[in-house]
C-alpha cells in the first residue's frame, strides 16, 4: 500500500497506543502499528479462519521465531465471536475488510457477519476518545451494500451510515489513497484495478 506513513499520521497512530489490527490478512499494517506504538504499547492482531487459511506463513513469521514482534500478539476469533476487553483500545484500523461484512460464503468460510453487532463490540472495546481508522475500496455512490460481496468494494456513505448508527462520530476524511483513475465497476481482484482502486480513508472517534 501507497502512503503507509501518511496514513497512520492521519489516523493519529501515537507511541504507547494499544491498538487493535482486525482482520488484519497477512499482517501489512501490523509491523507498521507496532514500530509506532513502540515498546510501550502494544498491537492486537486479529484474524478469523478464512483469512489465516489465505495468508499461510506471512502471518504466522509475526509473532514467531527471532523476526517476532515484541509487542504485538495474534487474536482468532470470528466476525460474530469477538470478545473484546471493553475498553482496552485507543485505536482499531480496518483496512480494505469492512466491505466484508456484507459478504457471504459459506464454502469459503465466512459466514454472514452481524455487522452492528461488530461494531457495538469494537464500540464498547474502544476507550473514550479513542479513534477508529478505515480505509476500503470504493464503489460507485449509490451503490447497494452487497456490493461488498460482488466486486468487495463499498460505497463510503453506507460505511459513514452504519458506524453513525453504531455511535462513531466522523472526524476526517483523506484523500491520500484516492484514484480518480480506477474504474468503480471491476471487482478489486480484476487485474486491471488490482492494487490500484480508489480508496477512502475515513477516521471515526468514539465519543
Amino acid at each position: 500500500m501507497a502512503q503507509p506513513a501518511e496514513v497512520l499520521e492521519f489516523f493519529r497512530v501515537q507511541p504507547g497506543m494499544s491498538a487493535l489490527d482486525l482482520f488484519a490478512g497477512a499482517g501489512y499494517f501490523t509491523p507498521l502499528l507496532s514500530a509506532v506504538v513502540g515498546p510501550t504499547g502494544r498491537v492486537v492482531a486479529h484474524n478469523n479462519k478464512a483469512y489465516l487459511d489465505g495468508v499461510g506463513d506471512d502471518f504466522v513469521r509475526l509473532f514467531e521465531g527471532p523476526q517476532a514482534l515484541p509487542n504485538a500478539e495474534r487474536l482468532t476469533a470470528e466476525g460474530n465471536e469477538l470478545e473484546l476487553e471493553p475498553g482496552s483500545f485507543d485505536f482499531v484500523l480496518l483496512s480494505a475488510v469492512y466491505h466484508d461484512v456484507y459478504f457471504v460464503n459459506e464454502a469459503r468460510n465466512w459466514p454472514r457477519i452481524d455487522g452492528p453487532r461488530l461494531l457495538a463490540e469494537l464500540f464498547a472495546a474502544m476507550r473514550p476518545g479513542a479513534t477508529l481508522g478505515l480505509i476500503d475500496h470504493a464503489a460507485e455512490p449509490g451503490s447497494p451494500a452487497e456490493t461488498g460481496g460482488t466486486l468487495h468494494r463499498i460505497d463510503p456513505e453506507i460505511v459513514k451510515r452504519d458506524f453513525a448508527a453504531a455511535g462513531f462520530v466522523l472526524d476526517a476524511e483523506s484523500d491520500v489513497l484516492r484514484n480518480p483513475a480506477d474504474d468503480l465497476t471491476k471487482g478489486v481482484f480484476d487485474p486491471a484495478v488490482r492494487f490500484k482502486t480508489d480508496r477512502f480513508v475515513l477516521r471515526f472517534q468514539r465519543p
